[in-house]
């Protein structure tokens, strides 16, 4: 009984690295945004949708490619950043300056999109494919 016991910690132990593995910049992965702000400096900040705003419901992320990829458009990561947390993205597009941070625990993400006018802040989540 007691091996049986040590097998299952062991599946669960490589289960878990697994998982954590799919968020440390080797996976391909596909995020979706859930919750969304629309900032600017007149106006407080508005909670909407990721629909509402124009983002799209799905984006990929090529780390190898060093590509975010949404179903309109293509745009390049300009700058990664990764440590022991998280993976720091960052780019533009369409005058635009954008950041997208992932948290490499759990999948989940931060980002935000801003130029002169104001600021869209999102969080959603990852899986990896």
């Amino acid at each position: 009984m007691r091996s049986n016991l040590w097998v299952a910690v062991l599946v669960y132990a490589c289960a878990l690295s697994a998982h954590a593995a799919d968020f440390d910049g080797s996976r391909f992965l596909i995020c979706a945004p859930v919750e969304a702000k629309s900032c600017s400096p007149t106006e407080s900040c508005k909670n909407s949708t990721p629909g509402e705003i124009g983002a799209p419901s799905f984006v990929k992320i090529d780390f190898a490619k060093k590509q975010v990829m949404g179903p309109q458009r293509t745009t390049a990561i300009k700058v990664m950043e990764k440590d022991d947390n998280q993976i720091v993205l960052m780019g533009t597009e369409l005058g635009f300056g954008w950041t997208i941070v992932l948290d490499q625990e759990s999948g989940e993400i931060s980002s935000t999109l801003s130029n002169r006018d104001g600021a869209i802040v999102m969080f959603g989540s990852c899986m990896a494919l």
